[in-house]
């Protein structure tokens, strides 16, 4: 039996992934994400592509301010809302299409968040225009997304080659630069598989759609596996080497810059950066994300935890 679609695998997703995510995030990419978004007291959340909330929730019971979760898909946002009514913590949801956020005011939200879905919305420009537009001024956009640069579908793979007492992991990626359409496959169960359709942009496309939707990147890191992950996963030991995700932390320029960009007028390579900038490189991030990195969704067991 085959299933396609986010809505058709909605259900086995949501059992996958409980109240704190699956293996693979909660050993792998959550750590590094949730380091880089640090305290939400008092802030105004949008936690987008949100799968089954169980982020939002976590948010909402650490003190936002207000957190409301969007997702594209209608049995996801029916599973996240009879989470949220069966243990209330305060958070909304909502279906929405992550390029098209009716409903959500301009300037209206400090934080958006988005963990390991920017890769798998089509209209991703749309999305982080939609992005910029909610933040309010002093805002932060956080994302996680499969590596762009190691995590190709099946144009990447591991290399081993072995010697004497030596082994050597490589990384091996070809075709980088066609970026493409493609279907994941989740193994649901010994009879049962499930496709969703997925999106290779390069590193430079990511850092263009933030750029012109006036959004500077001030942070950029590669989760690092937790023993868990290097234990459980066939893959483990070899992501000790090369990282598969990538966490990006991301600001509003200022209205003087945004305007600078539209033009094309850009900053030299090199030269100084604006004052908001510097300052949010330096202390607007959460604490907590590790320097290394790897681990891939996409990669990790499709059964079980």
């Amino acid at each position: 039996m085959t299933r396609r679609g986010w809505d058709a695998i909605a259900r086995w997703r949501d059992l996958r992934m409980g109240e704190a995510g699956d293996l693979w995030h909660r050993a792998l990419v959550d750590p590094t994400f949730l380091g880089v978004i640090g305290r939400v007291r008092g802030l105004r959340v949008l936690d987008l592509a949100c799968g089954n909330g169980y982020l939002t929730r976590r948010w909402a019971r650490a003190g936002a301010r207000s957190v409301l979760g969007v997702d594209a898909s209608r049995g996801t946002i029916a599973l996240a809302r009879g989470r949220e009514r069966a243990r209330p913590s305060g958070a909304q949801f909502l279906q929405r299409d992550s390029s098209r956020l009716v409903g959500v005011p301009d300037g209206s939200m400090d934080l958006v968040a988005s963990n390991m879905a920017l890769m798998d919305i089509e209209d991703a420009a749309g999305t982080v225009r939609e992005v910029a537009r909610v933040l309010s001024p002093s805002g932060r956009f956080v994302f996680s997304i499969c590596h762009p640069c190691f995590d190709l579908d099946d144009r990447s793979m591991w290399v081993v080659e072995r010697q004497p007492y030596r082994e050597r992991v490589w990384r091996k990626v070809s075709n980088y630069r066609d970026e493409r359409t493609y279907e994941v496959p989740w193994k649901i169960s010994e009879t049962e598989m499930g496709y969703t359709t997925t999106h290779h942009r390069t590193l430079a496309t990511y850092l263009r759609y933030l750029r012109e939707a006036g959004l500077a990147v001030v942070r950029m890191e590669e989760p690092f596996p937790r023993p868990a992950v290097v234990r459980g996963s066939p893959q483990g030991r070899f992501m000790l080497e090369v990282p598969l995700h990538l966490v990006v932390e991301a600001i509003p320029l200022p209205a003087t810059e945004r305007a600078g960009v539209a033009r094309g007028r850009l900053r030299a390579p090199g030269s100084r950066r604006s004052a908001r900038t510097s300052r949010a490189a330096g202390r607007r991030s959460g604490s907590g994300g590790r320097r290394r990195g790897t681990g891939s969704a996409r990669r990790g067991p499709t059964t079980g935890s």
